[in-house]
């Protein structure tokens, strides 16, 4: 097994990024990010499974406090204005992954074309795997580097790293950024998602900030 896993180290090395997808579908980006030639990213599912979602089958739904709920194919999102940027991103236990390149469309674009209502306070999203869930306020979700993810790292958002699509939010640590997208939900109040009930700050900046919405003093 030693030898196996030297030899594809190598080929990492060798090969570079071609090589280092291959290493984080075949190995699982847990055993994968310790090679040189993975893609150093720790994968975590609440579930202990990663939902597969087909291309065809994956849809979106946006509703709440809304003018045109909607529901969007993943050709949909990619006929919406595509946004790309190179961005670090970093997890509340400590290891980030510098440079990685992430292509979607914003989601302001995407609460532009559903129209948002006047009472609507913020956003609750939901995952594919029935578990996760996540928030943002209305001046959180339309910062520019919010996306809604279909590739990253030059290729598909794969499975393990919560594709076909997922949510990326550059500003936060990367529990805000839900994986397996399924549901945008428009509220009225922020709803902490599932690693806020367990602990985790609401508004998790980078830089340990309150950032431009804070809603509740009680909330950091």
């Amino acid at each position: 097994m030693f030898i196996g896993i030297a030899a594809m180290s190598a080929l990492g090395v060798a090969f570079g990024a071609d090589v280092q997808r291959f290493l984080g579908n075949a190995l699982g980006s847990g055993l994968g990010g310790l090679l040189p030639g993975g893609d150093r990213f720790r994968i975590y599912s609440i579930t202990g499974a990663y939902p597969q979602i087909s291309r065809t089958d994956f849809r979106l739904e946006v509703s709440g406090l809304v003018e045109r709920p909607m529901t969007f194919t993943l050709a949909d999102l990619e006929a919406m204005p595509a946004t790309s940027f190179a961005k670090t991103f970093q997890c509340v236990t400590g290891w980030k992954v510098p440079d990685v390149h992430w292509e979607g469309v914003r989601l302001s674009h995407i609460l532009e074309t559903v129209g948002v209502k006047s009472e609507a306070v913020a956003l609750s999203f939901e995952s594919y795997d029935r578990a996760d869930t996540e928030s943002l306020t209305l001046d959180q979700a339309r910062l520019p580097d919010v996306i809604v993810a279909y590739r990253m790292l030059d290729a598909p958002v794969t499975a393990e790293h919560g594709g076909p699509v997922r949510l990326y939010v550059a500003p936060m640590f990367g529990y805000k950024s839900l994986k397996w997208l399924s549901a945008i939900r428009v509220v009225d109040q922020v709803q902490p998602g599932y690693w806020e009930g367990n602990g985790y700050p609401v508004n998790g900046w980078l830089d340990g900030t309150t950032g431009p919405t804070n809603p509740d003093p009680g909330l950091t």
